[in-house]
């Protein structure tokens, strides 16, 4: 039996030896990698956080101590060290463990995350928790380089900073390079730094100075003047000792030993201290350490070769949206297009490399890249603000109070909209429309295919005005024609079958599910007409109401929250023409939904042509029953 079998807990790390603790790292990345290459998931992360999770368990007690993982994707090894190796194989999969820490699971996830930046302001509030009850446990937070480009962790450091509260933060840098002769001296301030005598020294040696008659309060003037432009010049640390912070590293984050001398180190300061630790992402596997933007989040692959397992053989929405807007941007150079830490994953890279001039991305900043496109608007250009869904959450204020309230023309292109499968419930992107149907001024519309994609771009960047198109995650439908480019009438429906029984209404793709489930309906000898809606705002009335009128009874599929969606956009619309005689049932999500494959999420919520049929027949058992021939 190997080490990591005999790990039930953190309190079983304490008992090994250096060499045992090197031997339990490989194990760990053997595990990650078989694991990951099995179910997919983030794998580079979790690779280059190997030895610092075990240090960290090693000095801390989890669960009294507080551990915060910013957006949690590098959380694996934490949850094989705290007693869930067993079922680590279950990872990312139906009911299994989620791949980010979530408090349902154990008590040593003490806060659940998925989005970024967050986990300095929830340490915060860990620590002032602590600070109220007069507690002594220590509450650390664990960021890495990227997350720290978002605005919330500035805010945070500020707020810690000022309240001078006892709180660890560690930097995981896994993209800076430390110069040799910079690394050199950041090593030696740094054992200067955690010197526990140095404070005292530095202390009174200031009061020594000061008593010297006539020159003293000078010459400490002189001295505090050279010393901060000396660390202007060399200390790497600076922005975070003026926040406030005790500043600690640059270390070697491979290194476990030097690792767990500093955390302890860390321990005895008083007020706010940041570590700052530099690690190689994907290591100990070749493939992550040569590619670790493709390791960073990757689905199933072979672990002896790294190769990815084959994609299909339809283009994603992703692929079309990138190809449409590239090609758009040709014969337009008011086209600009801007991201938040994601041109690869929204599809912009191919923009990028061929108008470099007009694309911008600006960091994990969402409220920063959508007022950014409002000014570019304001300014005459028509930017391109690629999201994913989720993610948009964030800048909900800015596209209301930005965007919306002065009409500008700003495209915002929502990737990964429904449910995207096994990053689970703060990764599916099913609260887009409810959140943005009440913003005024804005068209919120959905693509059922790639052709219909391109058109709906072409379209909202011909519009004079806001503009949100959502489309889902993975292969689109059919496969495309790259058909010319056609303007789509703002707010217009589309009939894709003739029904005088039922009619199935459904936004995006959910379109093609309909269309199925109505030629097994005429199976059934019923008929059933089909709309695809296209815009979820505004709502094409003339057409919902005639076919309302006609059939009395509507189904309205969603990859979407219920409560405030699509469907919620018709019954509003019923309600305010009278017809109260016309039974509409909603398909969608009723909450936050869990993890698992997309296909296994439909099914349980009833997303599926038999959960279409199914519906329909209760319609068939009410009192307004469904005529039949």
């Amino acid at each position: 039996m190997g080490l990591l079998e005999g790990i039930h807990g953190p309190e079983d790390l304490r008992s090994l030896n250096l060499r045992q603790r090197q031997e339990l790292a490989q194990e760990i990345r053997r595990t990650l990698i078989e694991v990951v290459a099995a179910n997919g998931g983030h794998l580079a992360p979790n690779l280059g956080v190997v030895e610092l999770t075990i240090a960290l368990h090693r000095v801390f007690n989890s669960p009294n101590d507080k551990l915060v993982w910013d957006v949690g994707h590098q959380s694996y090894v934490h949850k094989m060290l705290t007693g869930r190796l067993a079922q680590i194989r279950t990872l990312r999969q139906w009911q299994g463990l989620s791949g980010f820490p979530r408090r349902e699971e154990s008590p040593h996830d003490c806060f659940s995350t998925g989005h970024s930046s967050t986990s300095i302001s929830a340490a915060m509030g860990f620590a002032t928790a602590r600070d109220l009850r007069g507690e002594k446990h220590y509450v650390i937070a664990v960021i890495g380089d990227g997350a720290m480009t978002g605005g919330m962790v500035f805010e945070a450091l500020n707020h810690a900073g000022q309240s001078g509260t006892n709180l660890i933060v560690i930097l995981n840098d896994n993209e800076m390079s430390i110069s040799q002769n910079v690394g050199a001296l950041s090593q030696y301030l740094n054992r200067l730094r955690s010197d526990p005598h140095y404070a005292e020294r530095k202390k009174n040696l200031k009061n020594t100075l000061q008593r010297i008659p006539a020159i003293g309060s000078k010459t400490v003037q002189t001295a505090r003047k050279v010393k901060k432009s000396l660390k202007y010049m060399l200390v790497p640390g600076l922005l975070f000792e003026e926040l406030g912070f005790t500043y600690l590293g640059p270390l070697d984050g491979h290194d476990e030993a030097i690792l767990e001398k500093i955390l302890i180190q860390a321990k005895q300061k008083k007020g706010p201290v940041l570590l700052h630790v530099i690690t190689s992402k994907g290591k100990g596997y070749e493939p992550a350490e040569q590619n670790p933007d493709v390791f960073h989040g990757v689905g199933p692959f072979d672990p002896l070769t790294g190769e990815l397992k084959a994609a299909g053989t339809k283009p994603s929405f992703t692929q079309v949206f990138g190809e449409a807007l590239n090609e758009l941007a040709q014969g337009d150079p008011e086209i600009v297009a801007i991201t938040a830490a994601m041109s690869s994953g929204t599809g912009l890279s191919l923009f990028a490399q061929n108008y470099p001039a007009r694309f911008f991305d600006v960091g994990i900043a969402e409220q920063h890249a959508v007022t950014f496109a409002t000014a570019l608007a304001c300014s005459g250009y028509k930017p391109v603000v690629a999201l994913y869904s989720t993610f948009m959450q964030r800048a909900c204020d800015q596209i209301l109070h930005d965007v919306c309230m002065q009409n500008a023309h700003v495209f915002l292109a929502l990737d990964r909209a429904g449910v995207v499968g096994d990053d689970g419930s703060s990764h599916h992107g099913i609260f887009d429309i409810s959140l943005l149907r009440a913003a005024p001024n804005l068209v919120i519309m959905a693509p059922k295919d790639g052709d219909e994609l391109r058109h709906m771009l072409y379209t909202g960047l011909l519009y004079n005005g806001p503009v949100c198109m959502r489309y889902p995650r993975g292969e689109v439908p059919v496969a495309g024609h790259n058909a010319a480019w056609q303007e789509i009438p703002i707010g217009q429906a589309e009939v894709l079958r003739e029904g005088r029984d039922v009619t199935l209404c459904a936004l995006g793709p959910l379109a093609y599910m309909c269309l199925t489930a109505a030629t097994e309906l005429r199976r059934r000898r019923i008929e059933a007409g089909v709309i695809n809606l296209r815009f979820a705002k505004p709502l094409d009335k003339e057409l919902i109401l005639r076919l309302a009128i006609a059939t009395k009874h509507l189904i309205i599929l969603e990859d979407q929250i219920l409560s405030g969606g699509v469907g919620s956009a018709v019954l509003e619309l019923l309600a305010e023409e009278g017809l109260t005689d016309v039974q509409v049932e909603r398909i969608g999500y009723a909450g936050f939904v869990e993890h698992g494959s997309i296909a296994q999420l439909h099914e349980q919520y009833d997303l599926t042509v038999e959960g279409i049929i199914k519906a329909v027949e209760r319609m068939r058992l009410s009192k307004r029953r469904i005529h039949t021939m």
